[in-house]
């Protein structure tokens, strides 16, 4: 999917995570969004693992990293996951990029579903699973992480994230940052206190990474729409509020990281209500 000749950025899988569909849409009654969003006979529904594999001035971008390598089979069954074709890693290999030929990775947060493949086991000991790579983390975020609560620390697991500090891979940042001169992140409170997404600007578009921003496209459509996992929902909202202005501004193509119905949209108007219209990733 090349932008400039001399950016690209490719959408790239993990897999797919089946997880409780109340867990994604929160207080909105199953009676609504299952008409929706069908969940299975557990009440499950599928959510994409997607990453970003992004080329800009030389470097070589890898946004998010899914489960990983590390999970037991009971850690698989947990979060249902499914990978017909196949993990990250796997996908990357397909177009030729090595772990190696990564230049950056940045995490968006740091839950278990985005940063799991941040590490991998090497002889008895977990190491960067991208050897030559800065990992670029929120620098509030990797605070909440190493000191979770009760709430989160089921999903704040430090095998992803604490090898990265021992090794000197970790690169804190503090707020917006530019990454390449078409390559920045934006911190989106609410889904966690330094939730970033991921902005690429080039030729005239504008593409925004969602990550859990908007877990689903429901979620950016309606702003009362969160999921029971932000931990600051309020804040969430007042976020959504202003990037739903600034997609319409800016006509941005939105990624959504888990959706399966709509992987990739634009927001437009639909009389008096918001609506994402799909957009082809082919």
């Amino acid at each position: 999917m090349p932008i400039l000749q001399d950016l690209e950025y490719h959408i790239i899988s993990d897999g797919v995570s089946w997880t409780d569909g109340g867990g994604a849409f929160g207080l909105v009654p199953r009676t609504i969004w299952a008409k929706q969003l069908p969940p299975d006979d557990q009440n499950r529904i599928p959510l994409s693992l997607t990453s970003l594999l992004i080329r800009s001035e030389g470097k070589t971008i890898l946004v998010d990293t899914g489960y990983g390598r590390k999970l037991s089979d009971k850690g698989k069954q947990v979060a249902g996951l499914v990978r017909a074709e196949g993990d990250l890693l796997e996908a990357l290999a397909r177009m030729d990029v090595l772990p190696e030929d990564i230049d950056i990775v940045i995490n968006t947060h740091l839950h278990a579903d985005h940063c799991g493949g941040n590490t991998i086991e090497q002889n008895g000991r977990l190491v960067p699973a991208f050897p030559n790579a800065h990992y670029y983390i929120q620098r509030l975020e990797w605070a909440d992480a190493i000191a979770p609560n009760e709430r989160t620390q089921a999903t704040y697991l430090p095998d992803n994230y604490a090898p990265l500090q021992e090794s000197g891979h970790l690169k804190l940042i503090r707020g917006d940052t530019q990454i390449t001169h078409h390559v920045r992140t934006a911190v989106t409170r609410g889904h966690t206190r330094a939730h970033q997404v991921i902005i690429i600007e080039a030729g005239g578009q504008t593409l925004i990474f969602m990550a859990d921003l908007a877990t689903l496209h429901y979620q950016f459509q309606r702003l009362a729409w969160v999921t029971a996992y932000d931990v600051e929902p309020l804040e969430t909202i007042e976020s959504k509020r202003y990037w739903q202005q600034w997609a319409l501004a800016n006509n941005a193509v939105l990624i959504f990281q888990h959706d399966t119905q709509i992987p990739m949209g634009q927001l437009v108007r639909d009389g008096k209500r918001l609506k994402v219209e799909p957009i082809s990733i082919s």
